[in-house]
């Protein structure tokens, strides 16, 4: 849709003959992107923000207890509690708050927006994020301990000048990247650098020094280092480690922002397509069907190694990310080893051979 004045009040009537309809889904119908759907109610429920973290999140700090989302195409991530213990990065920044933990990525966060949304019970406010591609990448949610008078503090501190309805800057849908063809070419590199690894950071080191895409590093590591996981692992992987009250770190990624829990889980629903984790003080909405592959994946680190669970969809994206709670400099959790290790796994690929 070319989001013209007119269009402006189109979108407004199609809010308005679906009052019921999350933002997400309408914007869909529409045609347009959800940060253009929010855009048309500038100067009426919503107002235009800025995005400055050196603003935000001290002055989110300050709001309390609140709700914080991130979500991607195919899962979301909710946590309560207070954005507290932020460190500011010039290409990442850092939120390690006991329950809001997150990696933000200032370029990504185009578009800001303070929301009031009437549901005929009360008034929710929102603050929303999105990136130039009109998708979002973080929301914050008020709820009832949240200190609203600092929140419609911050929100006069954030405002900008200009409220006209619309986006300032063309939103062009984002073009995902092919996945590479799979090149042995690097697998003996790869694998000796794999091997010579301390801390399972450097591994985004390896890809970017080698040229690959997460999924065809694991291809070529061998399944000693990665192996193949069936479609239905991370649901077992939730109720296992819900019957164990195993504490566990759900990482959910989306471009602008990597939202994390650390700890036990619970309360594991399934609904239609959807796996969920509906704990007080956390929620995960899952779409399997939106699974492609699910791998085992071990890494060397100074204290032995760290085993993850890695989610992708159809286009080599990544979704989620599993690991075992884990102390700094500690050693891994034998349990949630063993857990990850008891997952059903598809065949071996002819790729995969074991490492020397």
């Amino acid at each position: 849709m070319d989001t013209t004045v007119a269009d402006f009040e189109q979108l407004r009537r199609m809010r308005a003959d679906n009052p019921k309809m999350r933002e997400r889904d309408l914007a869909q119908q529409c045609g347009v992107s959800e940060a253009e759907l929010v855009a048309a109610f500038c100067g009426q429920s919503a107002k235009r923000i800025a995005t400055d973290f050196s603003v935000l999140f001290p002055g989110v700090e300050a709001l309390g207890e609140v709700l914080a989302l991130t979500r991607n195409e195919s899962a979301v991530h909710e946590k309560v509690g207070v954005y507290d213990r932020y460190v500011k990065g010039r290409n990442a920044s850092l939120m390690l708050g006991a329950d809001i933990d997150m990696r933000m990525f200032p370029s990504a966060w185009v578009h800001g927006f303070a929301v009031e949304k009437d549901t005929g019970s009360g008034v929710k406010k929102s603050l929303q994020f999105f990136d130039g591609h009109g998708e979002a990448v973080h929301k914050i949610h008020a709820r009832e301990a949240t200190d609203l008078e600092a929140w419609d503090r911050l929100v006069d501190r954030l405002a900008l000048e200009d409220q006209t309805p619309g986006l300032l800057a063309e939103v062009v849908p984002f073009d995902q990247p092919a996945r590479p063809a799979l090149n042995k070419s690097a697998q003996a590199e790869l694998r000796e650098r794999w091997q010579a690894m301390t801390d399972p950071h450097q591994f985004v080191g390896i890809l970017k020094d080698l040229d690959l895409h997460r999924l065809n590093a694991f291809h070529l590591a061998g399944d000693a280092y990665a192996w193949t996981l069936d479609q239905g692992a991370v649901t077992a992987l939730l109720h296992h480690a819900a019957s164990d009250a195993l504490p566990i770190m759900c990482f959910v990624f989306n471009r602008g922002c990597i939202q994390i829990h650390s700890g036990p889980v619970a309360n594991i629903v399934a609904k239609g397509p959807w796996i969920n984790v509906m704990d007080e003080g956390f929620h995960l909405h899952l779409r399997t069907d939106r699974i492609a592959e699910v791998w085992g994946v071990r890494k060397p680190v100074a204290e032995g190694y760290v085993t993850s669970v890695e989610v992708f969809d159809r286009d080599g994206v990544q979704i989620m990310q599993f690991f075992g709670v884990r102390g700094e400099g500690k050693r891994e959790r034998d349990d949630w080893r063993e857990l990850v290790e008891k997952l059903p796994r598809l065949q071996t690929l002819a790729s995969g051979e074991a490492l020397a």
